[in-house]
Order: C-alpha cells, then sequence, then structure tokens
C-alpha cells in the first residue's frame, strides 16, 4: 500500500489545531510550499475510499473521480502507474461522544490535520510527479 504512496509522491501535510483555525480564514487559502489547499478545491464532494477510527481519531480519505477511476482498474499493482491528476486527501478529527445519539456513538470533534496527495510530472518533476 504504502509504495502507490510513493509514486505520487507530492505529498503535503497542513495541520490545523482545531476547526475554528479553519473558519477564521478561507481554507482554499492555505499553502505549505508550492502547494495550497485550493488545488484539492470540492474535495468535500469526493468519493469515499476509507473511514477508520483509533482510539483518538477517525479518519476520512476521499479522492477524486481520476483516483476512482485508477483504482477501479486496478491501481495500486506492481508495474502500473498512477495517471496524471489524481488526487486524494485525509481528513482526521478528534473524537467526541455524540450528545444526540439515543446509543454510544463517537462522532467527529474538531478537525486535527488534512493531508494531500498529487500526481502532476508537471509542477513535480524532479519527482516523477
Amino acid at each position: 500500500m504504502r509504495a502507490w504512496i510513493v509514486m505520487l509522491i507530492a505529498t503535503v501535510s497542513l495541520t490545523v489545531c482545531t476547526s475554528f483555525a479553519i473558519a477564521q480564514q478561507d481554507k482554499y487559502s492555505l499553502k505549505l510550499g508550492n502547494l495550497s489547499l485550493a488545488d484539492f478545491r470540492g474535495y468535500e464532494n469526493w468519493k469515499v475510499v476509507a473511514v477508520s477510527q483509533t482510539d483518538k481519531q477517525l479518519k476520512v480519505i476521499v479522492a477524486n473521480d481520476v483516483m476512482i477511476a485508477a483504482y477501479k482498474q486496478g491501481l495500486p499493482a506492481v508495474g502500473k502507474t498512477f495517471p496524471e491528476g489524481v488526487k486524494i486527501v485525509k481528513l482526521e478529527w478528534d473524537l467526541k461522544k455524540s450528545t444526540l445519539a439515543p446509543y454510544a456513538v463517537n462522532v467527529p470533534a474538531d478537525l486535527e490535520a488534512v493531508a494531500t496527495i498529487e500526481k502532476d510530472s508537471k509542477r513535480f518533476p524532479d519527482t516523477h510527479g
């Protein structure tokens, strides 16, 4: 699984202390180096690839249509490369117990991190995309 992540190379991790920090500014203005969250505009509507939960966090991975099509064609796989334009966003939240549900359930609390992966050989030629 990690091999396909290495293929995408262009990884940026934006750590946000609380969701309040994002509420104070336009989230798409956030930048790290030459990457911007604006490069992933619309990620809120992408398809969910995976959901996981640890003792302290809820994590969701979403992918754009190019990435979903690559998954359907058998990626990741040895010898296959990801097409240009694939994008993945991983969101991580603290957990809290729901006060509204009639049963015990954890729900997202403060947003802790947003990580992105993009394949773009023109912008990142030194890493093959």
